[in-house]
């Protein structure tokens, strides 16, 4: 196995418009991928996403950095995981979301980069790697399941 990207790609009944507010709001990212945030989609615009509790200290706290915002089409950012420094291109991973129009709907296709890169020894890399094919399989599905549960109530 390289390592390299995970690639996930699905259709979604929600217009690019609504998938991209989705996921890109603080509002609506608490409730697909649970964590806190108050980052701003605009490009170059650093924040924070938080599992857990802050005030307790008892949080997982993990830098963002958008790269991209182009609505209804396009939101990458990059990001510091598990936590430390400012995300730049040589400590961070890559997440992009492209939306394409799809009939009514919308393909999704996510792409995560950026794990070999890190330099990371093979053990490292294989477990970072797995960690995010499992958590990108269970957030997403916890996104189409909030974009299906948003679009169909009344």
């Amino acid at each position: 196995m390289e390592y390299g990207k995970i690639k996930r790609e699905f259709h979604i009944d929600a217009s690019p418009e609504v998938v991209f507010e989705v996921i890109s709001s603080p509002a609506h990212i608490r409730e697909w991928w649970g964590a806190e945030t108050d980052l701003e989609p605009v490009p170059g615009a650093i924040g924070e996403l938080a599992w857990g509790d802050k005030a307790a200290a008892q949080a997982m706290v993990v830098p963002i950095t958008v790269v991209d915002a182009e609505p209804p089409r396009l939101f990458s950012f990059r990001w510091v995981y598990p936590g430390g420094e400012v995300p730049t291109p040589a400590n961070s991973l890559l997440v992009t979301f492209e939306l394409v129009p799809s009939g009514a709907g919308t393909v999704l296709r996510l792409t995560e980069t950026g794990f070999r890169e890190q330099g990371w020894e093979i053990a490292i890399l294989e477990e970072a790697y797995q960690e995010h094919v499992v958590g990108w399989d269970t957030h997403l599905a916890h996104l189409s399941e909030y974009l299906t549960q948003l679009v169909s109530t009344p």
